[in-house]
């Protein structure tokens, strides 16, 4: 059990984050975006299982084509070899020899094609859904990307975004965004976890740098916010301070 990742395990630990996103953050859109992981875990489980689950129905239509295919080969061989023996002119010979050759060619790419068309059809099934949580990292980043803890005792333009968290909130919401991006990461790795299939390996490696890149950003921009709070006010500058609103320094042993 140490040896796997755990699918129930991965959807309660986003259930725990949404419930901690929520009570710290309602009206923040990180929770409702991480509700939506919590449901592509939900479904990932589910296709995790089907995808691993062997296509019987698919693998008895193969055998039989495959049957067939080889049946109709053997025939042809044994009317060439027919006609071979009725005709002992060198001409038709080299006619019947390359009739062969192309019916095996095509019979044995024919066969390959239905061989790896159930790998194929997984294949195309785990990209997808990979695709789909590739599009959701992306949203996680854009909620982090004005959280710019540079700005948190600046001075304001008409056009900068609201900045209305302390030091303390505003870490907690890139510590979750990290959660979120990390999580997704894990939801990524259950589809390569039990497969062999190189492609499918190497685009779950690929999303997993993906987020890690991202959450190494967010890591930069918390500890930047512990310079910031430690940083001395600026003359001049008190009125630019953020407004504080919820928790604070009260909070800052919670975990959560």
């Amino acid at each position: 059990m140490y040896r796997t990742l755990n699918p129930q395990m991965i959807v309660a630990t986003l259930d725990r984050l949404q419930a901690r996103i929520h009570e710290r953050f309602p009206q923040a859109g990180l929770g409702r975006v991480c509700g939506e992981l919590c449901e592509i875990s939900r479904r990932a489980h589910r296709r995790v299982e089907k995808i691993e689950r062997p296509a019987y129905v698919l693998r008895t239509v193969i055998a039989l084509f495959v049957a067939a295919g080889l049946t109709l080969l053997a025939y042809v061989a044994h009317m060439l070899f027919m006609m071979q023996k009725a005709s002992n002119d060198l001409f038709s010979t080299i006619q019947a020899v390359d009739a062969s050759f192309n019916i095996v060619v095509l019979t044995g790419a024919s066969i390959y094609f239905l061989a790896s068309l159930e790998e194929r059809m997984k294949r195309w099934r785990t990209l997808k859904a990979l695709n789909e949580l590739r599009s959701i990292v992306h949203v996680i980043d854009m909620h982090q990307l004005t959280k710019d803890p540079m700005m948190m005792d600046g001075p304001r333009t008409a056009a900068s975004p609201e900045r209305h968290m302390s030091p303390f909130e505003l870490t907690r919401y890139l510590d979750y965004c990290a959660e979120m991006l990390s999580l997704t990461a894990k939801i990524a790795a259950m589809y390569s976890q039990s497969s062999s299939d190189g492609i499918v390996i190497e685009a779950v490696s690929d999303l997993t740098t993906q987020t890690t890149d991202l959450s190494a950003n967010v890591w930069q921009k918390i500890a930047l916010v512990h310079a910031t709070a430690a940083r001395p006010t600026l003359p001049g500058t008190e009125d630019a301070k953020p407004v504080v609103n919820g928790p604070t320094t009260s909070h800052a042993a919670d975990a959560a």
